[in-house]
C-alpha cells in the first residue's frame, strides 16, 4: 500500500518518460495530474541529474488544462504573473499566492463542513417554510381541484376508499331495486 504522508516519487528518464516508483510503470502528465487531484503529493527528479522537475511538470500540466480550453487563470491574473517575474513584487507574489490558496482551501472545507451539519440547507433559511406553504396554496388553488398525476399516496387510498364506497352504493340502489320490485308485486 502506498504512503500518503510522503510524495509519490515520479522519476524521469532520459527519453523523457516518466516512471512510477511505487507502481513500477511509465505515467503520463494526465495520470500525474490525477494523482494530484486525488490528494497526492508528487515530487518529479531527473533520474540522471537528480534536479527535481517537479515546479516544470506542474506548469506544464496547468498549461496544457488552459489550452485545451480548461481555463481558470484570467488573462489579466497571467499578465500580471509575467510583470512580476521582472519587477521588485517577484519575492511578495509567492507568499501572496500560497496565502490566498490557503484562504481558499479553509474556506471550502468550513463550506462543506457546514453543509455537512445541515442536511438540508435551504430548509434552514428563515421563513423557507412560510415560503413552502405559500408555493402550496398557489398550486392548489391554480389546480383547481384537479387530481394530481401521479397521485400521492393519501389520493390513491382516497381513490381505494371511493371504489369501495361505489361498489357498497351499488350494492345498495341493486338491494333497493330488489325491495321496489317485490312491492310492486305485492
Amino acid at each position: 500500500m502506498a504512503n500518503a504522508e510522503k510524495p509519490l516519487l515520479i522519476k524521469r528518464y532520459a527519453s523523457r518518460r516518466l516512471y512510477n516508483t511505487e507502481t513500477s510503470d511509465y505515467v503520463t502528465l494526465e495520470d500525474i495530474a490525477g494523482f494530484i487531484r486525488a490528494g497526492r503529493e508528487v515530487q518529479i527528479v531527473d533520474l540522471k541529474s537528480g534536479d527535481d522537475l517537479t515546479r516544470q511538470y506542474l506548469l506544464q500540466i496547468v498549461a496544457e488544462h488552459e489550452s485545451k480550453g480548461q481555463s481558470m487563470l484570467p488573462i489579466n491574473v497571467l499578465t500580471d504573473l509575467v510583470r512580476s517575474y521582472t519587477t521588485e513584487m517577484q519575492s511578495v507574489v509567492p507568499q501572496f499566492l500560497a496565502a490566498s490558496f490557503d484562504m481558499l482551501r479553509d474556506g471550502q472545507s468550513k463550506m462543506m463542513e457546514n453543509l455537512q451539519n445541515f442536511p438540508n440547507p435551504i430548509a434552514a433559511m428563515p421563513g423557507f417554510e412560510a415560503m413552502r406553504k405559500q408555493q402550496e396554496a398557489f398550486m392548489k388553488s391554480m389546480m383547481g381541484g384537479l387530481p394530481t398525476w401521479p397521485p400521492t399516496a393519501p389520493a390513491r387510498e382516497e381513490e381505494g376508499k371511493s371504489a369501495k364506497d361505489n361498489d357498497e352504493l351499488d350494492a345498495i340502489k341493486k338491494q333497493l331495486a330488489e325491495l321496489q320490485a317485490k312491492l310492486s308485486k305485492l
